[in-house]
């Protein structure tokens, strides 16, 4: 494990992650670790994006990418905002 660090954060979020974790029985450090590593990257969701539509057999055009950014936007606009 790396070496740990402070992020300054509002007292809001830090109490709604101390929720989260105890909900969890992790700690805030734990949660984030897990958060971090599961959220993908902007070219990590391209790649995995890119490697569908060659499984697919489709090609991966900008005209394809924007479609699913879109498509993305609508599902983030449905979850009241929250990334996707």
């Amino acid at each position: 494990m790396s070496k740990p660090t402070s992020i300054k954060t509002s007292e809001e979020v830090r109490d709604r992650l101390r929720i989260l974790a105890a909900e969890r029985g992790t700690t805030i450090t734990e949660l984030l670790e897990e958060l971090a590593t599961r959220e993908l990257t902007a070219a990590e969701r391209d790649q995995r994006a890119a490697e569908a539509a060659r499984e697919l057999g489709v090609e991966y055009t900008k005209q394809i990418q924007q479609a699913g950014q879109d498509a993305w936007a609508k599902i983030r606009a449905h979850q009241g905002g929250a990334a996707a």
